[in-house]
């Protein structure tokens, strides 16, 4: 009996220390392992190391979309596939393993335990990760971009290329790149990074600033001056100011001893006659829309404008030499002058006279104030009114019309072209219609006197006066 206790208590010492040995053994064995009945985001983790369940829950994670934002403020995706993009959650699951205790491995027993961790981190092929940031196409543009100070000239005017200011240093934007990720950021900020620099300036960087400084300058002085064309206004933008200018080959302002501009002659004369080419009217021929319905073409002949182009080029070449031009509205010189300025020169009040319909109207800020019929000069007789664009240059009262062979008495008399003018007609009792071709003026247009006495007191001297059959 004495003998089977004592190998019970043998057999009973030895268990426990088997057991306790198993223990110690699962305990250290479980040390830097997951305990039993644990799941992390659906993976089983009883028994693995931390890198071995991070790497079943890599491989069945897509990463969130990473995003770079460049200086502007603009979002660029980073292709994740291509960097080999992959989140980490080494650092999740390191913090949430408490294997620093002999009962830690049997924690969970008697009871699953399911934990949903985040990735804390993402991890990248740093290679791969490098070509596809180079790719992004405002990177790409970075790295082949000049450096330097360049001026340059286009429709407008000129500008300055400063390839100087706010470079991105593409390398601490990567590293930056690089940082976020480590720490689990997915939109990676660049104007956060302090990555934007200014390069320094050589000296012939300076020179080209110092130059565009005075453009500015020139620019500035000069841009407050504005023509007064009538019904137009036209100011000297940067565009036509960079046409007065001197350049060399490559179009950059030339400086004379003094280090000012050179004015150009040239720029100014043809900039000058392209204005006048715009606005000058005498014996040039135009389209006049006719009351009766249709186009027709008429020729300016003593009435229609004409600038002054000496003046104006001496004008400009005083105002762009001045230290100190002021602003001002500058109305040009005119050999001739219409009665009103501007594209149109007829403007909204004018005479009518249509002599195939032997018609006059009269309109005034283009609303037509008088119609009538009227008699103009003998066809029959070659003694035609002239056609044109002509203007009331006189207005008499009382007055006897001389020619050979009559002296006619009229009340009214509006000269328009030589002896040529717009007069009441007490001797005819008709007016209109084919009078003309048998009975006609000398080449007057005759006028019904009740007519005629509103329309003297209406037109003014200088009233445009087109005449057209």
């Amino acid at each position: 009996m004495k003998k089977i206790l004592w190998y019970l208590v043998v057999f009973l010492s030895c268990g426990l220390l088997l057991g306790g040995v198993c223990f110690l053994v699962l305990s250290f064995y479980y040390s830097n392992r997951f305990p039993v009945n644990l799941w992390v985001n659906g993976v089983y983790c009883t028994g693995k190391s931390v890198e071995q369940v991070n790497e079943e829950l890599v491989s069945q994670t897509e990463a969130s979309t990473v995003y770079v934002v460049d200086a502007q403020g603009k979002y660029w995706e980073l292709d994740r596939e291509a960097a080999d993009i992959r989140p980490d959650y080494t650092r999740a699951l390191s913090a949430y393993m408490g294997g620093d205790n002999l009962f830690y491995w049997w924690s969970y027993l008697w009871e699953p335990v399911v934990v949903e961790l985040a990735a804390e981190t993402y991890m990248a092929n740093e290679e791969e990760l490098r070509s596809c940031f180079n790719s992004i196409s405002f990177v790409s543009r970075e790295r082949e971009r000049n450096v330097g100070v360049s001026l340059h000239y286009a429709e407008g005017g000129y500008y300055l290329r400063d390839n100087n200011a706010e470079r991105m240093d593409c390398e601490k934007a990567f590293t930056y790149l690089m940082t976020c990720l480590l720490n689990g950021e997915t939109v990676v900020d660049l104007r956060e990074a302090e990555c934007l620099v200014d390069l320094p300036d050589s000296a012939d960087d300076m020179r080209q600033r110092k130059l565009w400084m005075q453009i500015c300058e020139f620019m500035g002085k000069t841009a407050g001056i504005t023509y007064d064309m009538g019904a137009e206004s036209i100011s000297l933008t940067p565009e036509i100011l960079s046409g007065f200018l001197e350049k060399d080959q490559k179009g950059i302002p030339l400086l004379d001893d003094q280090g000012e501009f050179i004015i150009s002659q040239v720029g100014v004369r043809e900039w000058v006659e392209a204005l006048a080419l715009a606005y000058d009217t005498c014996d040039t021929e135009r389209e006049f829309a006719a009351t009766r319905g249709d186009l027709v073409k008429v020729k300016y002949v003593t009435y229609g404008t004409k600038l002054d182009t000496e003046a104006e080029v001496a004008f400009l070449f005083q105002i762009l030499q001045s230290e100190k031009p002021k602003d001002q509205v500058h109305i040009p010189s005119y050999i001739r002058q219409g009665y009103v300025r501007g594209l149109d020169d007829i403007g909204g009040t004018y005479i009518e006279i249509d002599m195939t319909q032997q018609k006059m109207y009269y309109y005034a800020d283009g609303v037509l104030i008088l119609e009538t019929d009227v008699v103009t000069g003998n066809t029959g007789r070659r003694m035609g009114t002239p056609e044109g664009i002509n203007f009331v240059y006189n207005k008499e009262r009382d007055r006897i019309l001389r020619g050979p062979g009559y002296a006619s008495f009229v009340k009214y008399w509006m000269p328009v072209k030589g002896g040529v003018g717009i007069h009441d007609a007490s001797w005819r009792s008709k007016f209109g219609g084919t009078i003309y071709k048998t009975n006609g003026s000398h080449g007057c247009i005759n006028t019904p006197e009740d007519i005629m006495t509103q329309l003297y007191d209406m037109a003014e001297v200088g009233t445009p006066v087109i005449m057209f059959y």
